[in-house]
């Protein structure tokens, strides 16, 4: 008779874990960081927020005070499509209109940053998908 030894299932190998931990990382980053268009972020943040951008209202919130000092035309200017000046340290801010200034809005990791800082500076608080889609939904209809 034989005698009876217990199931152990055998552990992948920790290179086999390293190896599918890095393939999930770099799949779930991936978006965040490659190049895009200003077309392609407007339509992401769209789709999180469940509705298309409306120009008017990116306009609006754009020269709009929101319970902050600085509203985003404080830095970036009434007219998006020049360069702006900070509004604390007076350093140049390249025109924000992506059909004025080809580098805007073209790398999804950098525009979040962007949105980030700017919408805490500009209303206290991060802004949601709707007023980014918004934002650039009206950004998008400047052209020269």
């Amino acid at each position: 008779m034989h005698p009876i030894t217990p199931y152990r299932p055998s552990l992948p190998s920790c290179r086999l874990v390293r190896a599918f931990g890095l393939a999930l990382a770099c799949t779930a980053l991936a978006p965040l960081s490659h190049a895009a268009s200003p077309a392609e972020l407007s339509a992401n943040y769209a789709t999180q927020a469940k509705a298309a951008g409306v120009a008017a209202r990116g306009q609006l919130f754009f020269n709009s005070t929101h319970g902050k000092e600085w509203r985003c035309a404080s830095c970036h200017g009434t007219e998006p499509t020049q360069t702006g000046k900070h509004a604390a340290t007076g350093k140049p801010i390249g025109a924000l209109a992506p059909a004025f200034n080809a580098e805007r809005f073209t790398d999804a990791a950098k525009t979040e940053k962007w949105f980030r800082r700017n919408c805490n500076d500009v209303a206290g608080r991060e802004c949601t998908a709707a007023e980014k889609a918004d934002i650039l939904s009206w950004l998008m209809t400047l052209k020269p």
